[in-house]
């Protein structure tokens, strides 16, 4: 069966850079990587195929003989030192470890350890008024996780006993497997790279070195924060296994639609209702603000439905600093509906009146309606 085309295989332009090389590579090995897709057979092949174009393309002789001759560059030796062709032993073990280190190297080191074994991090969806998010509140929540047993004190033996070398790896924390035409050294399944495993398990965890509990902690909330905002609480999730890190609590902030304001970012809208009689002659209107206080907006004469009004600095706070958005207030002129006697007979003057001068919007949009029918 014919090779595809190396470029082909990475998804780039013949063109590509060295680092858009190194992404494309990167991307297919962390999808088909033999450890994510155990037994199967399309994956290993397509994890091959990706890492022989990548060993090729990577380096600049082998790239500029493939360009020029293809794939009979590699062919009957040439170019090439055995392994995929073209693509040498080395060269893979160069390119997995700068991707994986872990996976495909020989190194180990107690922090890749502690990480195998580290807690899981935790979600609280916390809801809050929008008067909470302009100032800032603390509140206690409380969630289930896990912690360290006071026991065996987070090790998961029996008091007075300790781990012994785990028989599966022989206490490397690592083991080796055959995935086509190499070898690939991965974290140990049994004792989780840790190198030990527990005959005598704590009684109170049954050897997890951990236990289920109910936990209530206080949490700051800040001024400014929006919805959907993200707050990290590092070493709040769940305590790690074996000595391993524990993990960290995610707030996810919900905010409760208002009464009044509708918020933007950091600026603040609302609507407030006004007379006609009030938009034509003007007049003085008080209005609420978030922070519980009032604020007066004078209403010139003659001021048209829709028109808005800014108030600088009366919005929300931005977060960690100390300035604020801004409110706008936006003049919604309500036409009265139910008229009686006196009412209607006031206004059929007033149109009368009207009508002989009519307003200059209204004027203008008429003498363009005639030109229009006349056309």
């Amino acid at each position: 069966m014919a090779k595809r085309d190396y470029y082909d295989v990475l998804g780039v332009r013949k063109n590509a850079s060295p680092e858009e090389l190194k992404s494309a590579y990167r991307k297919l090995a962390v999808k088909y990587h033999p450890d994510k897709n155990p037994d199967d057979k399309v994956a290993e092949d397509k994890f091959k195929e990706a890492s022989e174009a990548y060993g090729v393309l990577s380096d600049k002789s082998k790239k500029d003989n493939y360009d020029n001759f293809g794939h009979a560059a590699f062919e009957n030796g040439g170019g090439g030192q055995g392994g995929f062709g073209g693509f040498s032993g080395a060269d893979f073990s160069d390119i997995f470890e700068d991707f994986f280190g872990d996976f495909g190297g020989n190194r180990r080191s107690s922090r890749g350890r502690n990480s195998n074994n580290r807690g899981s991090d935790l979600r609280y969806d916390l809801s809050i008024t929008l008067e909470e998010a302009y100032s800032g509140k603390k509140q206690n929540i409380q969630f289930s996780t896990s912690e360290k047993c006071n026991t065996c004190k987070g090790n998961g033996c029996k008091p007075g006993t300790s781990p012994d070398r785990c028989t599966y790896c022989g206490g490397n924390g690592r083991v080796r497997s055959n995935q086509g035409f190499f070898t690939v050294q991965q974290t140990c399944p049994q004792c989780s790279g840790s190198g030990e495993e527990i005959t005598t398990p704590c009684n109170d965890c049954n050897g997890q070195g951990n236990k289920q509990i109910s936990k209530k902690i206080s949490v700051t909330i800040p001024k400014g924060v929006d919805d959907g905002t993200r707050i990290r609480l590092a070493g709040k999730g769940e305590a790690g296994t074996r000595g391993g890190d524990t993990g960290d609590l995610y707030l996810f902030i919900n905010i409760k639609s208002h009464d009044l304001f509708k918020r933007s970012d950091v600026n603040l809208f609302f609507e407030f209702p006004i007379s006609v009689a009030d938009a034509a002659l003007g007049t003085t209107i008080e209005i609420p603000t978030i922070d519980g206080k009032k604020a007066k907006i004078k209403i010139p004469d003659g001021t048209q439905d829709g028109k808005q009004f800014r108030l600088k600095g009366k919005g929300m706070p931005f977060m960690r600093r100390g300035d604020y958005g801004d409110l706008y207030v936006q003049v919604k002129t309500e036409v009265p509906v139910y008229l009686n006697k006196e009412q209607k007979e006031l206004l059929e003057r007033f149109r009368k009146i009207e009508n002989e001068k009519s307003n200059p919007s209204i004027k203008k949009f008429f003498q363009k309606a005639k030109d229009f029918w006349k056309n």
